[in-house]
């Protein structure tokens, strides 16, 4: 009863890549990269683990960005030629590659680390792939001239790339979405679809994030834009609610979600954000198990799993750190709290 996980991403070492930085630039090249990187991978799980969280990741340490890092791996993109790009509907701008001949894996692009990761723990595995919709928004298309069919290409080479971590014993495969919660009419139009055709075939537990975003300054204006309630998740809710995935990953606390939409992913798995990422104020476990508590007023506490509200990439190791000893904590004095 209420299983913790994380959303995704971790802080990298000081001596992986810059630190508390979205796009951050890596500190070695070659062998003695790919070294860091399965260093960085294995320190995280252990302190995942050593934190007492019941589903581990790899904390994405051996990517530089959670979209970029599964391009890097696609024939048909030119990373030598970036062009600046407004994303997630101009919130910010980004160097972005272009899409300049047909899309197709240029083999494997998560082994590495899903095998390493896989190697070094007993615990469920949880592993991230950027999802359709969100790659779209996040590369400038020259090629296709339609988002939705470069939309459902990308969608088969991530199915391509999660059959194979499927095989590779991942137990939980979830794709990332952000974009979800800013174009809300196009994702419940075809997002979800392209979703669906990611995670086709899977046999394993399937997950989407849907979120506000890292707790970076562009996001942070945004959300002071959007009012007193958000109410973005209301519209794709019951998309996915009809939908195969499996689980749904939302914002909750610190954040103004009514948390009445919850009710809309009936018969979903719903991991609540119980941590909030836009602060380095570490919630106390009371905190954490209130807002679960909160969340079983919508949810079935078989279908509840704590989680943070997004990725913690950009915030300090020792404010990660701590939030993941208050999530497993929480969640601990919920059991208390709310068990039979």
């Amino acid at each position: 009863m209420f299983d913790t996980a994380i959303a995704g991403s971790l802080p990298k070492p000081a001596w992986l890549a810059e630190t508390e930085k979205l796009w951050p630039q890596w500190k070695a090249q070659g062998a003695e990269l790919q070294q860091a990187k399965a260093d960085a991978t294995l320190l995280w799980i252990k302190v995942q683990e050593d934190a007492g969280l019941d589903v581990v990741g790899d904390g994405e340490q051996a990517r530089q960005h959670f979209v970029h890092g599964f391009l890097e791996r696609v024939d048909g993109i030119d990373f030598e030629n970036k062009v600046k790009m407004g994303i997630r509907n101009n919130r910010y701008d980004a160097m972005v590659p272009q899409v300049v001949a047909p899309l197709r894996l240029k083999g494997r692009v998560h082994a590495f680390e899903a095998q390493l990761a896989r190697a070094h723990t007993k615990k469920k595995l949880k592993f991230t792939l950027p999802g359709p919709m969100t790659i779209v928004d996040t590369v400038a298309d020259r090629f296709y001239g339609d988002k939705v069919k470069m939309a459902m290409a990308f969608a088969e080479l991530l199915n391509q790339e999660a059959l194979a971590l499927q095989a590779d014993g991942v137990d939980i495969i979830q794709f990332d979405e952000p974009a979800f919660n800013v174009y809300m009419a196009e994702a419940a139009d075809w997002g979800v679809k392209a979703l669906e055709r990611a995670a086709q075939g899977l046999t394993c537990t399937t997950a989407v994030h849907i979120c506000y975003g890292y707790g970076i300054q562009a996001n942070v204006d945004w959300k002071q834009t959007l009012g007193e309630e958000w109410r973005q998740y209301e519209q794709v809710f019951p998309a996915l609610a009809k939908s195969s995935i499996q689980q749904v990953s939302l914002a909750c606390f610190h954040s103004h979600v009514p948390p009445d939409l919850m009710k809309l992913l009936e018969g979903k798995d719903v991991m609540v954000g119980v941590i909030d990422v836009a602060s380095d104020v570490i919630e106390t476990p009371e905190q954490v198990a209130d807002t679960i508590g909160l969340a079983l007023q919508y949810v079935p506490r078989k279908h509840l799993i704590a989680c943070t509200n997004c990725g913690l990439a950009p915030m300090s190791r020792e404010v990660a750190l701590a939030k993941l000893d208050a999530l497993a904590q929480g969640a601990a004095l919920a059991r208390q709290r709310y068990g039979d």
